[in-house]
């Protein structure tokens, strides 16, 4: 039996570190352009409450989501020791293409799978890099698709990577901007048929009706911007979506693989806003009757990273593979998942045996 087995990851973790401090002097704006009177030190405050975001990376300008994917997957590659001329696929999630600095044009050709192919001197023809636009779940679903290309024996070496600029498409007056960063996370998937390990099945849902616009782009809140080249979010909406329908994709996704439930041993879910990540888990395991939650069961990393869109899940991934997430140790043969929820309004699910 051929399994897709992650051999190794990588990651690039901006260097630019944004404290909370720093939208004191900023003044934020309703949706429908109506400045909020509270003071901005309260804004703060309740939004560090909501969403457990203390600091957030930005990339410096001129790195471009090519940049960063290729240093995160530079690092795969010297971490697994394979050849990168036998990489058959590259697979990268983004949302907003090349942009250099804060309103720059959303540069989508040719594709940030191709310049980064490009960048790392790959010189192989048969070498396939294509992007996927699919929300925060991105990253998720490149592997989902790097699983069907070596299932079907199209692929035996996958370069999977998650990159975004968050940083570059903020209204400043709007206060969920203060929820987005930049990164990105790559892992180098190979064909297996040794061992257990692997992925041992997947699971997508899409939901594209009046959840269509619950991630969209707009202007500014102030009214100063009419160019809709803003991410906005109806945070409310995205919550009760995410918390209606996530906990029942991963129990789909879980109960196909077979396994019980006692057995996971972590999960590796989007890093969107820890209230909610910790409400979706919650009710994950009650699906199952379980009320108090597994030890070690939910690693986190958006108190210092903020949310990174199609990089959080792989980037986290490879801080708990480097011992930098507390005392979450993952070892051979542990039973984790995957998930993501994201724009679309799409939402994903893998079980894998590490």
């Amino acid at each position: 039996m051929i399994r897709s087995k992650i051999i190794a990851t990588g990651a690039y973790i901006p260097t630019e570190i944004v404290d909370n401090q720093h939208f004191l002097s900023s003044n934020f704006f309703t949706d429908d352009q109506n400045k909020i009177e509270q003071p901005t030190e309260t804004i703060i405050r309740k939004f560090k409450a909501i969403t457990g975001i203390e600091q957030r990376r930005y990339a410096p300008l001129g790195i471009a989501a090519s940049d960063m994917g290729t240093f995160a997957a530079e690092e795969a590659i010297r971490i697994s020791e394979i050849d990168r001329e036998s990489i058959d696929l590259i697979i990268v999630a983004h949302n907003y293409g090349e942009m250099k600095y804060p309103g720059a044009p959303r540069d989508m050709v040719p594709s940030v799978a191709s310049r980064i192919k490009n960048k790392l001197g790959i010189q192989s023809t048969s070498c396939i890099p294509y992007d996927i636009i699919f929300g925060c779940p991105g990253w998720v679903q490149g592997l989902i698709q790097a699983d069907m290309a070596i299932r079907c024996g199209d692929a035996r070496v996958c370069l999977v990577i998650g990159a975004e600029t968050l940083s570059r498409v903020l209204d400043a007056s709007d206060r969920d901007s203060m929820i987005f960063s930049d990164g990105a996370g790559a892992c180098i998937v190979q064909a297996s048929t040794e061992g257990i390990s692997g992925i041992i099945n997947t699971a997508a849902r899409s939901d594209t009706g009046l959840e269509l616009d619950y991630i969209s782009s707009a202007g500014e809140n102030s009214g100063e911007e009419k160019e809709a080249r803003f991410i906005k979010m109806k945070g409310r909406k995205v919550y009760e979506y995410a918390l209606k329908y996530v906990p029942q994709a991963m129990k789909e996704c879980f109960d196909r693989s077979g396994e019980h439930i006692k057995d996971l041993k972590m999960i590796f879910l989007h890093q969107a806003n820890d209230k909610m990540d910790e409400a979706i888990v919650k009710r994950f395991f009650e699906l199952y009757n379980v009320v108090e939650l597994p030890a070690h069961v939910m690693p986190m990393n958006i108190s210092y990273m903020g949310n990174s869109s199609v990089a959080t899940v792989p980037t986290l991934l490879h801080q708990v593979l480097n011992k930098e997430i507390g005392s979450f140790v993952l070892n051979s043969g542990d039973l984790i998942m995957f998930a993501s929820v994201g724009a679309g309004m799409n939402i994903n699910a893998i079980t894998y045996r590490w």
